[in-house]
């Protein structure tokens, strides 16, 4: 390749870095000598592995030290500075070719988008978002009246009771018909639970998902948010799949690749397996807490408090640079129905796709843990350690769907909840507590695929007991205040 340089002036220290690794460099690249160490300046890990495994250990402890030295020497982040050099030199070219035409007048989007941006506007329009797209479509509408009618009504009342009757009439093995009806069957619970609880949820939180994005409004949240997840050591940029984790923690995990540093990778990907619920999880809870304000707000400012400790501490014990965030705000605009609709079927259609099926299979391993009565003694110890928690003994099994898929656990502390009840107490800790409970089966085999297993074990190991930590003392705090 040719080692013709760009006509592009970067400071001098850049200049003088790049040029001695560029002569350091003897392999045969697919771009100029160059242009491999402008990507090693800037930490490109990729280009990294590829040079040491072409230039061999000796010299590439040589090119790393350049790399080093120059890091330490800035004041700023390499990768920012080579793209301010950059930007000028397109600010050149296009002063020669644009012609600027009168500027359209401001529009109403115009201005309500700068506001967006602005906190003393910004946040009570949050605040508003939330509150109508999460709480009132998503948990009142989506898992309140549409799940009643379609768990209550159909499946309850009619679907239920015609499989088990049907499955008793032509199955003579009963542990054929536990595998497909009665409690535990592929269809009476874990259909139900996936077609009835958690479809109208996962659909709902999706569309309102669809239509903040089609409008432009996630960059400037992203920005809005940046200087709070800077204390966390993210960037802005993390808003969005942190977002998405509020869909789904499995996909939202495997969106955290797009953030700029490992670091970040890290603590974005332990945030959503500790404190943040998915759509359906979301969804049951904020149904089941809407009657009982109380525990709602206990609820919601508890788990906050935990996501942005946990968060701090993470910053500060992780090695490593912090954050560095740009990104290009599109205008706000009215979202389009084509647009809306289109990402909302393609993510309806994944979650048929990957999702239901995960609910079936774990119908079957609780099927096979009940037949085997493996089931039952898991149950019973979690069962054991709940009531340390001030939670009746038969939340054990709601924690124990829980680890199978998260929104399966909250779709078990509504069942349970209809059974017998809570109290104001016992639902503040029991969603609390699940909320933080360790990620599920799907989403931690994508952190291990993601992180690695190493570091996937580890944040699940911290994960488990913390979990049920803070909801003893959270426990012990309600207690105290004299809440029933």
């Amino acid at each position: 390749m040719s080692d013709k340089r760009p006509n592009v002036v970067y400071p001098p220290p850049i200049i003088q870095s790049a040029s001695s690794i560029a002569r350091q460099l003897k392999g045969d690249y697919n771009l100029s000598r160059w242009a491999m160490a402008l990507l090693l300046l800037q930490g490109d890990q990729d280009i990294a592995l590829l040079v040491r495994r072409c230039e061999g250990q000796n010299r590439w402890q040589e090119i790393n030290l350049i790399v080093e030295k120059t890091k330490k020497s800035s004041t700023e982040p390499i990768s920012y500075l080579i793209a301010l050099s950059r930007q000028q030199v397109v600010q050149e070219l296009l002063q020669g070719v644009v012609v600027k035409e009168k500027l359209r007048q401001r529009t109403r989007l115009d201005i309500l988008g700068d506001l967006t941006m602005r906190p003393p506007v910004g946040i009570p329009i949050l605040v508003l978002v939330l509150y109508f797209a999460l709480y009132r479509f998503v948990g009142v509408f989506g898992a309140g009246k549409v799940v009643d009618y379609l768990e209550g009504t159909i499946f309850q009342t009619y679907l239920n009771p015609w499989i088990n009757t049907l499955v008793e009439r032509y199955i003579p093995w009963l542990a054929i018909q536990d595998l497909l009806a009665h409690d535990y069957g592929v269809i009476t619970l874990g259909l139900r639970y996936a077609v009835a609880i958690i479809l109208p949820i996962v659909g709902c939180f999706f569309l309102v998902f669809s239509i903040i994005e089609d409008s432009g409004y996630l960059p400037r949240l992203a920005l809005l948010v940046d200087r709070l997840f800077k204390s966390l050591g993210l960037s802005g940029r993390a808003v969005i799949p942190l977002t998405l984790g509020f869909g789904c923690g499995t996909m939202a995990t495997l969106v955290t690749r797009t953030l700029e540093t490992k670091r970040e990778r890290i603590i974005a990907t332990f945030l959503l397996a500790l404190a943040v619920p998915c759509s359906a999880q979301l969804g049951v809870i904020l149904s089941l807490l809407s009657a009982q304000p109380i525990a709602l707000a206990i609820w919601a400012v508890f788990v906050l408090l935990v996501f942005l400790l946990a968060g701090y501490l993470l910053a500060h014990i992780l090695p490593g640079q912090g954050p560095i965030f740009y990104m290009e705000v599109p205008p706000l605009r009215v979202p389009e129905f084509r647009n809306v609709f289109i990402k909302t079927f393609t993510r309806m259609r994944w979650y048929f796709l990957e999702i239901v099926p995960m609910f079936v299979l774990s119908s079957v391993f609780i099927w096979f843990g009940k037949i085997t009565s493996l089931f039952d003694y898991i149950a019973e110890r979690l069962g054991q350690l709940v009531t340390y928690l001030g939670l009746p003994s038969a939340a054990g099994e709601v924690f124990l769907f829980g680890f199978f898929r998260r929104d399966y656990g909250a779709a078990g502390l509504y069942d349970l909840v209809a059974q017998g009840g809570l109290t104001v107490r016992q639902l503040a800790v029991a969603a609390a507590t699940l909320t933080l409970f360790v990620p599920c089966v799907a989403q931690f085999s994508v952190m291990v695929k993601e992180r690695g297993l190493i570091t996937a074990l580890s944040m699940a190991a911290f994960i488990f007991p913390f979990a049920f930590a803070v909801g003893y003392t959270l426990n012990l705090l309600l207690t105290a205040a004299g809440l029933a």
